[in-house]
């Protein structure tokens, strides 16, 4: 059950038995229309885009065993996980989160509220009965969450990335991942960042450099799903 991932810096040997796969907040907030980014007027066509790859990786990633987690960004009804009313995590959120607001088929919704339409994964991507879903109330997926825990549980060593945004939430939760010994391979069409999208270098574009270079390794859907098929090809047909 061990494969090799072409990726940047050099191939990357993992063994799917102790891998995980990490979806990063792929919900409506973020990905859908009438959800926040959207009604802010920020362009989510990268983030649809990634949609269909990390469809494919997550099919994929049950078919070999792996543990497909969702990670998702959603703070209680009350706010008291949001932090202090001058503290920069509460700052900076503080013009949109808990708004009232509606989804799409008039039902109500609140803005990164727990339990609402607006922190439900998109529904291309709903998790399934066997799947993994831990809220998080900052950037961090493994800041005051049972992430860690979760994946020592299962015995995983190795972590694959997906989700958005690749520089804020994506790249936050690899690098405590990596700070806690894991390997970790971010897939980059199964990324997106609009922050940044028409400089020079996109944000995006940045945090892969830093993470082929100091925090990881860096692939695609492509590359990574044909390396799955060498478990598909070399498993016998029942």
């Amino acid at each position: 059950m061990r494969i090799t991932v072409p990726s940047e810096p050099e191939a990357l040997s993992i063994d799917l038995e102790r891998t995980a796969l990490i979806v990063v907040d792929m919900q409506n907030d973020f990905g859908s229309k009438g959800g926040l980014f959207d009604r802010l007027g920020i362009d989510i066509t990268s983030i649809q885009a990634a949609i269909a790859p990390i469809a494919q990786v997550v099919s994929s990633a049950r078919r070999v065993g792996c543990p497909v987690v969702f990670l998702k960004m959603g703070f209680q009804p009350d706010l008291s996980d949001a932090g202090p009313a001058d503290g920069p995590n509460r700052i900076k959120h503080r013009q949109h989160i808990g708004d009232d607001t509606h989804a799409p088929d008039g039902t109500k919704s609140r803005t990164l509220i727990r339990g609402t339409w607006s922190t439900d994964i998109i529904p291309a991507l709903k998790p399934e009965v066997q799947d993994i879903v831990v809220y998080k109330h900052r950037y961090s997926g493994f800041y005051e969450t049972d992430l860690h825990a979760i994946l020592q549980r299962h015995k995983i060593r190795h972590l694959v990335f997906t989700g958005c945004t690749t520089s804020v939430c994506v790249e936050s939760t690899l690098r405590d991942a990596m700070f806690r010994d894991y390997s970790c391979v971010l897939l980059s069409d199964c990324a997106a960042e609009p922050i940044g999208a028409n400089l020079p270098r996109s944000n995006h574009g940045a945090t892969l450099l830093l993470i082929q270079t100091l925090f990881g390794w860096v692939s695609d859907s492509t590359r990574f799903l044909k390396a799955l098929e060498s478990v598909s090809a070399a498993t016998p047909a029942i």
